[in-house]
């Protein structure tokens, strides 16, 4: 910046003429020398930097501001009119930077799809009140950053009156289910809201104590399930050690904490030449790797019962 610029540019010559005086007085004859350290020698080197390169840009307006906003604050105050004031035009810094045209006349936002505008600005803190001037950018960014639904956020000025947002959002990537209640998670695992629109309901599911933070291994679980994987409708976390997933028949299927891929390979290979999902079963069991484990539905429970009686008895002690 131009301010900058300048007072980085006085300092360099002002330390540069320092040293070079100090390495020109070196050579000069000790009787000289003592006069190096006078006031009036100081005062003769500090006067070569010009008034206007050691005085901050813009220094001027802002004693300016300050001293009619304390006059203003303090007439206020005084008269017992200060809450009425704030109610009405804001703080009254603000106020005198509006009437200066450095209020906060127009907001650009980008970067937003499932947010709307007046969320954002809600979220910012934003109203007709405040000045452009006395806002603080980084703080603006940090209360952006703690909507859920926000990743990440980038606030400039553009003077004199004009405030640019630029958002990055928190992608819907799954539903989530804890505790009875539904939630909208992003890929992180964080949560952006509750479930309350029917955009998101054909998100995968997953349910149970960190199953958001460990969503991404339900996701794998799916690509490894192959032709099945449309067959897959939810996730349940089991004691934070493994999964047990919920098929669009109703049927369980509970996975081992160790070799998940591996056993619904065995699935795939079980529905291919048994066709097991379509038959009378409430779970499949595949955590014991030399064997399936089915519980039947009670009609085919009570069925198999009955088929079983009606085979006769072999072995000792039956009569043939």
């Amino acid at each position: 910046m131009d301010g900058g610029g300048r007072y980085l540019q006085s300092m360099t010559a002002y330390q540069a003429g320092v040293v070079a005086t100090r390495a020109a007085s070196d050579r000069q004859p000790p009787r000289i020398k003592k006069f190096f350290g006078s006031s009036k020698s100081v005062r003769r080197r500090s006067s070569g930097v010009p008034i206007e390169k050691r005085i901050p840009r813009y220094l001027g307006t802002w004693l300016t501001l300050g001293f009619f906003s304390g006059v203003v604050t303090l007439g206020l105050w005084q008269g017992g009119h200060l809450d009425t004031f704030i109610r009405e035009h804001g703080q009254p810094h603000h106020a005198l930077a509006r009437a200066l045209g450095l209020g906060l006349e127009q907001v650009t936002i980008s970067g937003i799809a499932q947010m709307r505008e007046t969320e954002v600005l809600a979220a910012a803190g934003l109203n007709s009140k405040l000045s452009l001037v006395f806002l603080d950018v980084n703080t603006l960014r940090e209360r952006l950053e703690h909507v859920p639904m926000i990743e990440s956020a980038t606030v400039r000025k553009l003077y004199p009156n004009e405030l640019v947002i630029t958002l990055t959002e928190r992608l819907p990537y799954a539903i989530w289910q804890n505790n009875g209640e539904l939630f909208i998670i992003a890929a992180d695992g964080t949560v952006i809201d509750l479930m309350q629109d029917e955009r998101f309901v054909d998100l995968p599911f997953v349910v149970g104590e960190n199953a958001n933070i460990r969503s991404k291994e339900y996701f794998a679980l799916l690509e490894a399930a192959g032709p099945l994987k449309a067959r897959i409708r939810a996730g349940t976390l089991v004691s934070g050690r493994r999964w047990t997933l919920k098929m669009d028949n109703g049927m369980d299927v509970r996975l081992p904490e160790l070799g998940a891929a591996d056993a619904l390979a065995r699935l795939v290979k079980l529905e291919n030449e048994q066709k097991i999902l379509e038959k009378d079963v409430l779970a499949i069991d595949l955590r014991m790797a030399d064997r399936v484990v089915v519980r039947l539905t009670e009609e085919a429970a009570l069925a198999r019962a009955e088929s079983l009686k009606k085979k006769p008895m072999r072995g000792k002690g039956v009569d043939t």
